[in-house]
């Protein structure tokens, strides 16, 4: 068994099968998490009798393959991970000047299939588990040698989004026992302010986030009317404008209104974009304590949709922000590597 991706609770059960004491396991827990160990034979705390009965049950540290790196201009990475039934997916590093946020997947495709996203283009193959989660983010801290975690010093893997592959509250178990070691204070340790999930909207699983994880929320809005977004996102056809807001406000209600909720929203040129989009999105989240971000589409071979012209997601920032809402543009990265929002695909899909 992989131990990458299980609970205390499951690594209690497996030493105490092995007539360990307790303790071990917050031992067991410092070497894969804190150190970022590979190897039992590393582990120096552990008797030698210990690491040599994990080696002979079969147990691994075992990383996915990393089959490409690719490297942008931008210092963009995108890293294609192999899994050992051949499942592929990608995972992206995006860097800001002194940090940066790991992009992590939790499906292999996606089945919303939203029409502006190239990862709903490819086959839906399969949920990833917690461990495959996690370890996206530690194969990560492999290729920046950023291990032990955490310190003081500045790190350039700070922050973890939940935006990769897939639609993580469809995953919602697998999705949050990862976010859990993640950003458990004695592994990983990364503050939850350092977390964020995004969804595109399945409205009943969305209060849950705040009572489990209390990690910040992004909802893949992208349109201010139900007309719009049914055409865009089949998604909306089961969770409607009305009911994802409402599931806002009650994460919301859980999570404090200090947590603001981003709306992302992509720009698509006559689609989204207009001056009357803009102030129909204002009357749409009126209530809710968000900001806006504003991300101009990254084309794709195959895709109809043209991003918007720049002087118009200007113009459509600026009504945002004379209503007294954060609506930035974001700053697209790795667009020559396909590492861009909306361009993840497997190589197997490509």
């Amino acid at each position: 068994m992989n131990l990458i991706g299980l609970n205390r609770d499951a690594l209690t059960s497996i030493l105490t099968g092995m007539d360990e004491k307790p303790f071990r396991v917050k031992q067991l827990w410092h070497w894969i998490y804190f150190q970022g160990a590979t190897d039992f034979g590393a582990m120096t705390t552990l008797s030698k009798t210990l690491r040599a009965k994990l080696s002979d049950a079969g147990h691994t540290l075992k990383r996915p393959v990393v089959v490409r790196e690719q490297n942008a201009a931008d210092r963009t990475r995108k890293w294609l991970l192999r899994f050992d039934d051949g499942t592929e997916i990608e995972t992206v590093y995006i860097p800001e000047d002194d940090r940066g946020a790991v992009c992590v997947s939790t499906q292999a495709g996606c089945p919303n299939a939203c029409a502006f996203c190239r990862t709903g283009s490819m086959k839906f193959r399969r949920n990833l588990t917690a461990g495959e989660i996690v370890a996206q983010f530690m194969a990560a801290r492999d290729s920046y040698g950023e291990w032990p975690s955490p310190s003081l010093e500045p790190r350039y893997l700070s922050n973890v989004v939940v935006m990769g592959m897939g639609e993580p509250l469809l995953n919602y178990e697998a999705t949050r026992d990862a976010l859990k070691i993640i950003t458990d204070p004695e592994g990983i340790a990364l503050s939850k302010r350092r977390v964020t999930l995004s969804t595109s909207g399945v409205a009943p699983v969305i209060p849950r986030v705040a009572e489990d994880l209390d990690v910040k929320l992004a909802v893949s809005l992208h349109a201010p009317t139900d007309e719009v977004r049914d055409k865009i996102m089949p998604i909306n056809r089961k969770y409607p404008l009305k009911e994802l807001m409402a599931a806002c406000r009650k994460f919301q209600d859980i999570a404090g209104t200090r947590n603001y909720i981003t709306m992302e929203y992509v720009m698509l040129d006559g689609v989204n974009d207009s001056e009357a989009d803009a102030r129909e999105l204002m009357r749409l989240v009126k209530g809710l304590a968000v900001k806006f971000n504003l991300i101009p589409f990254n084309e794709w071979t195959g895709c109809p949709f043209k991003c918007s012209p720049t002087g118009r997601i200007v113009k459509f920032s600026k009504i945002l922000e004379n209503a007294h809402y954060a609506a930035p543009v974001r700053v697209s990265r790795g667009q020559e590597i396909m590492a861009a929002c909306g361009q993840l695909k497997a190589a197997a899909d490509n």
